[in-house]
């Protein structure tokens, strides 16, 4: 696991200390900036920061699309505020996860104290680096232990036509490739996460890849009538961008040059929903990396994630 900036945040003082509004986790002051959740009354405001990066933010971007409002969901997630002197200047989805937008290291430093101090938990952190690993500084005191750290994952985006020619058999998935989708997903989350997400019997994971090939966010290239050789999602849709996840090659079919072709597909057919695709890689990825650029992608900033 990466070492993560430094125990303590150089830039957390005592005078930064959180207090809770009467006990409850809706509201902390820190000097002059102060951390709520927001309501339908925030969104336009949220909207204005999400719009000043549509790339970095396509996942709040995509929710407001979706929802139409920065309030609670009915699932229980929200959204956090950072107000500085009164204006919003930085917000983190926090749901399963941890999603910032818009934040500096020692705004997301002061973020993570107040998830620590309120007993918060999540499966993962991750969105821009510098808001991602400012928030670690300081949420890791009072956090389980993490699966891993990347700190470094470079933000890729392509816009206009892929500079390789797309292969005519990557196509959107269907219902009736499910049956040999599904072990193909899972063996993407192993590799890059480190355990099956069918070790609790699966169901939920099966029908998130249902949820996906129902709203034609998943790609695939499939030997007619047998295995896939290669798989993509889009992971985050708004108007603006799609961020695409979920990239697998079947082993038998990897080193053969075939990924910036499959790739190139998936950025035409991306197009349906988006003007803009990216996403984000491990740095240590560097066929990977190789293959993307070859298609067209260039990095525009640098993603981190921490996995609990």
């Amino acid at each position: 696991m990466a070492k993560m900036l430094s125990r303590v945040a150089p830039w957390l003082t005592s005078a930064n200390r959180l207090r809770t509004d009467a006990g409850c986790e809706a509201a902390a002051a820190l000097g002059h900036a102060e951390i709520r959740v927001l309501d339908e009354g925030d969104t336009p405001r949220l909207w204005e920061l999400v719009k000043q990066d549509p790339v970095s933010n396509v996942f709040l971007a995509a929710h407001l699309e979706s929802a139409k409002t920065a309030a609670p969901t009915p699932s229980g997630a929200e959204i956090l505020g950072y107000f500085a002197d009164g204006a919003l200047a930085g917000a983190c989805w926090s749901g399963v996860n941890l999603v910032p937008t818009a934040l500096t290291a020692e705004q997301g430093a002061n973020l993570g104290q107040f998830l620590a101090s309120s007993n918060r938990r999540t499966s993962s952190i991750f969105g821009p680096a510098e808001a991602v690993l400012g928030i670690w500084s300081s949420f890791q005191h009072n956090s389980t232990r993490p699966f891993d750290v990347r700190p470094n994952q470079p933000l890729m985006e392509l816009r206009g036509k892929p500079a390789v020619a797309a292969d005519p058999a990557v196509r959107f998935s269907t219902g009736a490739d499910l049956d040999v989708l599904l072990p193909a997903c899972v063996a993407m989350f192993e590799e890059e996460v480190g355990y099956s997400p069918m070790a609790a019997g699966g169901h939920h994971y099966r029908q998130r890849v249902r949820s996906l090939i129902d709203k034609g966010h998943s790609l695939i290239y499939r030997e007619p009538g047998g295995e896939v050789v290669f798989k993509a999602e889009l992971g985050n849709v708004s108007a603006d961008a799609v961020q695409i996840q979920g990239v697998w090659m079947n082993p038998a079919y990897r080193g053969k040059g075939l990924a910036a072709a499959y790739m190139a597909a998936v950025v035409e057919l991306s197009r349906k929903f988006a003007p803009v695709a990216s996403l984000y890689v491990n740095d240590y990825n560097q066929r990977a990396v190789a293959a993307y650029r070859r298609v067209g992608f260039e990095q525009v900033g640098t993603f981190a994630t921490v996995l609990f």
